[in-house]
């Protein structure tokens, strides 16, 4: 198995002690709101982690709760003074670990920058803080007749500066593009207190390097993202839906290489294995083809008879691939129960235990591959995996079911994240299509990217953030960390279970 670092911290910050504490938390109390600055220790904790099983946690020594981008300035300032080190934080919706506590550290929460500044119809743009909630956001755009779509399942509780974060995707990205495909413009607090201001406002600009794809999915290791001006496209019209059901996942993946190859585009283009759809139907009553290998959901919002021909040669191409029955709809509040099965087959998982989740993303044509090669590793690990995800770009999310308490079930679920891991990568794809390295895959970046690459990312890393406070130990591990445990040890020492709950305060109102 591949070794695990564990350390958290960099060499630049330093674990304070308490008196060294107690300094840090009357600087930050200084500067900002009697509210703002929480260090009870229950309260804290419950900032501690995020979504993801299994990613290193640790107790912040302190929250802060800024409203404006001058307190973020200060926070950096008095971390950068005393080299303590910062997580911003925003929902905790994330499952890679990435906005995870470090012991003796400031989590940043920017839960409460929740504004929509502006929304301009005339050039389809909007300005937006990143505690903003991404429906809540898409439906203050919706007044104006306007779209946003990047979309994640967690879309009615994660954050837009988490999506910012983690350069999240969604269930519409197949035709419409991840989060950066809508960043036009970004104000960033730098690690020493510092605002940059990148991007513009106009549909084009190359002046200078394009920091906004750079800040993009960089999940708060350069900079605090205190507010995004992004691209909205017109309200699309109401979908056509198809469902297809399939034998097999091979018949499935066959399928989707069929709609690919034909240049056909969906709005949506959704596949769920056998395992979800049954934890859907058995949680929800939905009536799903519950016999079925795998179902794929698929919905063109080119508006009138075009989405009704597209969806038709959809159904036509499946149908040519081997689908065992396949169903067309315009019927509105139909597509919007379709759409609402899969975006319930992850809360649907976790019903059945702890969940560990992975983000490999494939090449189109190897879904099939990845579906077959996922079902054996359940055989040979013991465990219970379920595969729902966006077939129309090939990220997939292998959901692996474990007895959080089990140690021998633990390590077994670890065992079988990590061989997914590496069937991704044989497959030609990457270890994370839209949910991030966080602390949960450090070890896997030097083995996808290559040790020049890690290089380039360590030198970017030294120049905006000299000390090393902003969020280390995410994304790469240090370059002076030793390798100290193994990924059996980590499945032992690991936070075990999926325990973060969406309906705390500390959960419900931030980014990643």
């Amino acid at each position: 198995m591949h070794p695990r670092e564990t350390a958290v911290a960099t060499a630049g910050p330093t674990r304070t002690d308490p008196r060294a504490a107690d300094t840090v938390i009357a600087e930050l109390t200084a500067g900002l709101p009697t509210d703002a600055v929480e260090s009870d220790p229950d309260v804290v904790a419950s900032y501690a982690r995020d979504m993801a099983a299994f990613a290193p946690s640790e107790q912040p020594r302190v929250v802060v709760l800024p409203r404006t981008t001058a307190e973020v300035q200060h926070v950096l300032r008095v971390a950068a003074r005393h080299r303590v080190p910062v997580v911003p934080r925003g929902a905790g919706s994330g499952l890679a670990g990435s906005s995870n506590g470090i012991a003796g550290g400031i989590t940043l929460s920017l839960a409460r920058m929740n504004a929509v500044l502006e929304v301009d119809p005339a050039n389809r743009l909007a300005v937006v803080q990143p505690g903003v909630v991404n429906l809540d956001f898409r439906r203050a755009v919706e007044e104006h007749d306007l779209f946003y779509p990047p979309d994640p399942s967690s879309y009615d509780w994660c954050t837009i500066g988490g999506n910012l974060a983690t350069n999240a995707g969604g269930l519409c990205c197949v035709k419409y593009g991840v989060t950066t495909d809508f960043v036009l413009a970004l104000e960033v607090v730098l690690a020493g207190g510092e605002v940059l201001r990148t991007g513009r406002r106009t549909v084009k600009g190359v002046a200078g390097y394009d920091l906004c794809r750079l800040l993009v999915g960089s999940e708060g290791t350069l900079g605090v993202i205190t507010e995004a001006t992004v691209a909205l496209r017109p309200k699309p019209m109401a979908p056509v839906t198809m469902v297809a059901s399939f034998a097999s996942t091979g018949i499935a993946g066959r399928a989707v290489a069929s709609i690919v190859t034909a240049g056909l585009v969906p709005s949506l283009m959704e596949i769920m294995d056998q395992t979800c759809i049954v934890a859907v139907d058995d949680w929800k009553r939905m009536d799903l083809d519950r016999d079925c290998k795998a179902m794929l959901l698929a919905q063109s919002d080119a508006g009138g008879e075009a989405a009704v021909a597209e969806i038709a040669e959809l159904a036509r191409l499946c149908e040519e691939a081997g689908a065992s029955e396949v169903y067309q709809t315009s019927d509105l509040d139909e597509g919007t129960m379709l759409a609402t099965a899969r975006r319930l087959a992850l809360p649907a998982l976790e019903r059945l235990g702890a969940t560990l989740i992975d983000d490999v993303c494939v090449p189109r044509s190897r879904i099939g591959d990845l579906l077959a090669g996922t079902a054996a590793i359940a055989e040979r690990t013991g465990r219970t995996i379920g595969v729902v995800g966006h077939a129309g770009d090939g990220n997939m999310h292998p959901t692996i079911i474990f007895e959080p308490n089990d140690e021998a079930a633990k390590a077994a679920a670890y065992d079988a994240f990590n061989a997914i891991l590496e069937l991704g990568m044989q497959l030609g794809g990457t270890i994370t299509g839209e949910h991030g390295v966080g602390s949960l895959k450090v070890d896997w970046l030097e083995r996808e990217i290559g040790p020049v690459a890690l290089r380039v990312h360590r030198s970017i890393k030294h120049a905006l953030d000299p000390l090393g406070i902003l969020n280390p130990g995410k994304v790469f591990a240090p370059a002076n960390t030793a390798n100290t445990a193994n990924t059996a040890n980590t499945a032992k020492t690991a936070n075990p279970a999926n325990t973060a709950n969406p309906a705390d305060p500390a959960n419900a109102a931030g980014a990643p």
